[in-house]
């Protein structure tokens, strides 16, 4: 779980870092976790990637889009980026674009993503390329068939001047009761207009403001079993016309 849009009181500050049971990043701005403790990894296979109906959708196209509302430590970029290197098609694009206000240093990011093998090569890919000083928009070329955007500063702004549109979205900012600006209607319905037609969101969340939210920026919403032992998690659809 990431953040991109400012808690109470921090003002546009670097939001700082603890760390906990080692090598787990924690806000005390937000007062959250950055990921799932279960196994974070296996959360976003679960939630961001099936939610959305991957990878199966990508033997159907050419270029894909994802965005996401929190980059956090780069889990999300990194797994989904795995997976499309094994399941893509032979010239397809994929572009993977996060909005993030508390961009983390490279050495952070190194850390935070370390308990993973499974990502080793992803996550020193990112590291090597990651700017000593992220801001405005980092734009790393992974591969021929990989691009990652990292938009820096404020969601709802940067969002509602970005030209792009989005074939599915992550929607993982901290927990709706910790950081209820990353669920706000006004977001929600951005998110909803930039999406393409028979695009989609999943999300952990599960909140009834949330899913009240999506339903009336224009989603079709389904309420779906979260991961290790949530409840529930919420994904949907824009629907044609």
């Amino acid at each position: 779980m990431t953040h991109s849009n400012y808690p109470p009181g921090t003002g546009d500050t670097q939001a700082p870092l603890t760390w906990h049971d080692g090598d787990m990043p924690f806000s005390p701005a937000f007062g959250d976790h950055f990921y799932c403790q279960t196994d974070g990894r296996l959360e976003c296979g679960h939630v961001f990637l099936a939610g959305n109906g991957l990878p199966e959708r990508w033997q159907h196209t050419e270029d894909f889009t994802i965005g996401e509302l929190g980059f956090g430590t780069g889990l999300n970029a990194c797994e989904t980026w795995r997976q499309w290197k094994t399941h893509r098609r032979p010239g397809a694009h994929l572009h993977f674009v996060s909005f993030e206000l508390f961009p983390m240093q490279a050495e952070e990011i190194d850390r935070a993503l370390s308990r993973w093998p499974e990502i080793d090569a992803e996550r020193k890919a990112l590291v090597a390329r990651w700017p000593a000083e992220p801001s405005g928009v980092v734009t790393i070329d992974l591969d021929e068939q990989t691009r990652l955007s990292v938009v820096c500063g404020d969601a709802f702004k940067n969002l509602s001047a970005s030209p792009l549109t989005f074939d599915a979205w992550f929607l993982d900012g901290f927990a709706p009761s910790r950081n209820s600006a990353m669920w706000s209607a006004e977001l929600m319905q951005r998110v909803h207009d930039t999406t393409v037609e028979g695009g989609s969101f999943a999300t952990y969340a599960a909140a009834g403001f949330v899913r009240r939210n999506l339903i009336a920026a224009g989603f079709a919403v389904e309420r779906r079993p979260g991961f290790a032992g949530k409840r529930e998690m919420l994904c949907g659809i824009k629907p044609a016309g």
